[in-house]
């Protein structure tokens, strides 16, 4: 039977039910709203012929009250704005639910890059053996974020995967009914969530897909390529944020981490009785009846209170089910056996644990905790550091540190908070690992991460505050900026060098985990000189543990978009090559991210595999991923033109200011989606460095401008075009998977900016001259690459992504105009001299705020 192309099955199960619901949709029972649902597209034309016209958002809304609702007055059109922006909002739901019900039949969940594909390829290939070695030694590790990019709060998570069940099935009548409730749900959080709420939000996603995605991933490699009862190695293990990242998060403390430990445990254990319960009505059989009853009811009994006397560790937990599972074998005809073995699986991969707890905090900080500790052990005589310790030199310092041994220390005595939070959460590392096991929580990943002395201070805390000689956590060091991505292996090779710390990567297996952040480097580099820079810092680190038999576990904090190192994912690691360590493929996975490619179990399924796959498609394929000099040599003088650029861009007197006063910056800190604050360190004036990545690169997505997925992108093509080499850079693209997913992923950039939004401030005083660098950098790019690739129009290879982007894009340009009429408003209220606290610049900030969510929403990845 043939396939309908990709983009035929998008627009027929996708944008053809889109239209259908959506004018079932404007029924919806808003309070007080008559005429929303009729008047938006009226709205939307007037958007549409404006900008086509060159005209301002402000000529556009007003144009439109003048056209259609000249009897209003201003407070009947204020409310009317915000009812546009509340109808828009749902209409993003409406197409993300249609999106995810369709998601099996637009993409094919057998084909390339799937298990199923995977193994048929393998098997004639006769390189089964091969595949079974390889998942023997590789895995895939997904780390859940706190990262603040999800609007919708959990009701309306539940609401969109009610009605995607609805939509698959056709229940008119219960879409109704949701389109109703949808209606009347409040989007926004009028108080900011805890870390532990945020962190409950996320266990949703653990209990109601990964559970079960992760378990048939398994259970099919277990049963269709090893296919010998045994287990094998997990392959595929998740990580955790919310509760243990305080990286700048001043409300995440000891006490939240052990909360949500907690929660995690209570969580696995209900989903295993959960099971349990399932099994006893199958297990009906004499000899096995009483035993499944008995675990049953003591799980039950432990997910409850996890301080009962009649507890069971997981390793009895299993040791039981294997006794019932051979006397199925032996006496019952193997009967359910599989639905054992798929418990058994899953206790194998979630353990107690649930999922892995990382700790997270600043270099700079753990520098100031370090250093009161160690003045307060000075002054009760410390045997491992001598009085003049802050004089000695770093080298001298690190030799000291890796052999200072456990001492008294009394956190409480400490007067600073953050110095007793930091020890106690020390101390909670190890009560987790106590009683999730040590799976629950053992690495700690330092931001900011400069110096091998860095990495010491820490090493020697965990020893002297709780663990002393037998150090069951990973420390983790991660390199942001370009400067410190440069400085990673000389850090690394004298740390490997040091006999203690050499000692203790032993006892962890000769494997150190080394973490790159994407989201800052491109926010300090730009997007090439931050993805290449991270290129050949993972080439030199893969060189460098090699050589002192180190095997390199590069865990890479990855954001949504391009900008922040997203985009196609397993393209990217598909396209590595052989001269970067490929045993894990590790990522942080938030915000929409989570929601848009494992917020189903189909699409967490699909993207699962792709991920998989891409690991051993790059061991496969690694020598042809090789770059040959001549490319390197192109690729390194891309990125350095580039980053010179986008230095240039950054050092403009109008930089901070157009972020500052042109954007929404300032008001993703008034939107309650996250408990984190929006920038580090305190200062009332804005510091880029402060700055986190994702309001920033939020704040261009808003504009429309997503500077930082290609800026400086042009100008460096640009440079062979003048130069009458731009073979060496079409040689580079037709050679390099990695530097065509780069380039692809930039297209995703472009294809999402849109500048007639912002024309009409090219011609303000103050900001057109840096508008225009902007745009003129914006046309560059896009000609250049189309030109590369030989395509129409971006991301031609791509057309039901395009298209889903399109879609988006068109239902949130009322709502963009909106918030642009909103900023205008504001900018000529300050150039007036209007105070904050006035009425009107107050209901035009709400305006800005309340318009952020959809735009981000519909998305899906842009910050």
């Amino acid at each position: 039977m043939s396939v309908e192309p990709k983009l035929v099955r998008f627009k027929q199960n996708v944008l053809s039910k889109f239209q259908i619901y959506n004018s079932i949709f404007m029924t919806l029972p808003f309070d007080s709203i008559t005429k929303t649902g009729v008047l938006l597209p009226l709205f939307h034309e007037t958007c549409e012929k404006g900008f086509a016209k060159e005209d301002d958002p402000t000529t556009i809304v007003d144009t439109f009250f003048k056209k259609y609702q000249a009897r209003r007055n201003k407070q009947s059109q204020i409310n009317l704005l915000f009812r546009f922006i509340q109808y828009i909002e749902r209409q993003v739901v409406l197409f993300d639910a249609i999106e995810d019900a369709a998601f099996p039949i637009v993409n094919n969940m057998e084909g390339i890059g799937t298990l199923r594909n995977l193994k048929e390829s393998a098997k004639a290939e006769n390189r089964i053996n091969d595949l079974k070695a390889y998942l023997e030694e590789f895995k895939v590790r997904i780390v859940l974020t706190a990262h603040p990019t999800q609007f919708y709060p959990g009701s309306v998570l539940g609401i969109i995967t009610d009605l995607t069940e609805a939509i698959k099935e056709n229940n008119l009548s219960e879409i109704n009914n949701l389109f109703a409730q949808l209606g009347k749900t409040p989007f926004f959080k009028r108080e900011k969530p805890t870390p532990y709420n945020e962190a409950k939000s996320l266990i949703w996603y653990l209990e109601n897909v990964f559970y079960t995605s992760f378990g048939e991933i398994y259970n099919y490699i277990q049963q269709n390529i090893y296919d010998d009862g045994k287990k094998h190695n997990e392959i595929i293990n998740i990580g955790f944020w919310p509760g243990g990242d305080r990286d700048g998060n001043p409300f995440v403390k000891p006490k939240t981490t052990l909360k949500v430990a907690k929660k995690l445990k209570k969580a696995i254990l209900k989903k295993y009785y959960q099971d349990l319960k399932a099994l006893r009505r199958k297990l009906t059989f004499r000899g096995v009846e009483n035993q499944i009853i008995e675990l049953e009811t003591i799980l039950y009994n432990y997910s409850i209170n996890l301080n009962t006397k009649k507890a069971i560790s997981s390793n009895e937990l299993i040791k039981k089910l294997l006794n019932i599972r051979n006397h199925i074998v032996e006496e019952h005809q193997s009967l359910y056996e599989n639905e054992i073995n798929n418990l058994i699986n899953r206790i194998h991969l979630f353990g107690y644990h649930f999922a892995t707890l990382d700790i997270r905090q600043d270099s700079r900080i753990h520098h100031n905790v370090f250093t009161t500790v160690i003045n307060q052990l000075i002054e009760n005589g410390s045997k491992s550091f001598p009085k003049n310790y802050h004089d000695l030199t770093e080298k001298e310092q690190v030799k000291i540190l890796s052999e200072a041994k456990n001492e008294s220390i009394d956190i409480d005595a400490f007067e600073d908070e953050m110095v007793r939070n930091t020890l106690k959460t020390i101390e909670a590392l190890k009560d987790i690992q106590t009683t999730n096991g040590e799976r629950g929580a053992n690495r700690y990943i330092i931001s900011n991460n400069q110096t091998a002395l860095n990495v010491m201070q820490l090493f020697a805390m965990l020893k002297i505050v709780a663990f002393e000689d037998d150090l069951t956590v990973d420390v983790v060091p991660l390199f942001e900026t370009i400067t410190d991505l440069e400085n990673a292996p000389a850090v690394m090779e004298q740390l490997y060098t040091n006999t203690a710390y050499k000692a203790h990567l032993k006892s962890r297996g000769n494997k150190q985990t080394i973490m790159l952040g994407f989201s800052d480097g491109t926010k300090d580099g730009g997007y090439l000189m931050a993805n290449w820079g991270i290129f050949k810092a993972k080439e030199l680190l893969t060189e460098i543990s090699r050589k002192y038999d180190i095997t390199a576990i590069f865990f890479d904090g990855r954001g949504g978009p391009p900008a922040r190192g997203g985009g196609k994912t397993h393209q990217f690691y598909s396209s590595l090559g052989p001269t970067i360590e490929d045993k894990e493929v590790q990522l942080t996975i938030q915000g929409q991210t989570i929601s848009s490619n494992f917020g189903t179990l189909d699409s967490s399924q699909y993207n699962l595999e792709q991920l998989i796959s891409s690991g051993i498609d790059n061991r496969i394929s690694g020598e042809r991923n090789r770059l040959s000099d001549d490319d390197r040599l192109v690729m390194n003088d891309l990125a350095q033109t580039s980053y010179q650029t986008y230095k240039d861009f950054k050092s403009h007197p109008m930089f901070i200011p157009y972020l500052e006063r042109m954007s929404t910056l300032k008001y993703y800190a008034k939107t309650n989606i996250g408990s984190r604050p929006s920038k580090r360190g305190n200062s009332d004036k804005l510091v880029f460095s402060d700055l986190r990545a994702i309001p920033f690169v939020g704040s261009w997505s808003q504009l429309k401008q997503n500077v930082p997925g290609f800026f400086g992108v042009g100008t460096a093509l640009k440079k062979y075009e003048d130069a009458g080499k731009f073979d060496k850079v079409e040689a580079l693209y037709n050679n390099s998977k990695f530097f065509k997913t780069l380039l692809e992923n930039s297209m995703m950039s472009l294809t999402k900016s849109f500048f007639d939004l912002t024309k009409y401030m090219s011609k303000d005083e103050e900001f057109g001259d840096f508008w225009n660098i902007i745009h003129d950098e914006y046309i560059t790019t896009k000609r250049l690459l189309l030109k590369l690739t030989g395509y129409e129009t971006l991301m031609e290879n791509e057309p039901s992504g395009k298209a889903s982007i399109e879609v988006r894009e068109s239902i949130v340009l009322p709502l963009l105009t909106i918030q642009q009429y909103a900023l205008k408003k504001i900018q000529e209220l300050e150039k007036a001299g209007i105070r904050d606290d006035n009425e009107e610049k107050k209901i035009f900030e709400k305006i800005v705020t309340r318009s952020l969510f959809g735009n981000i929403n519909a998305s899906r990845n842009s910050a």
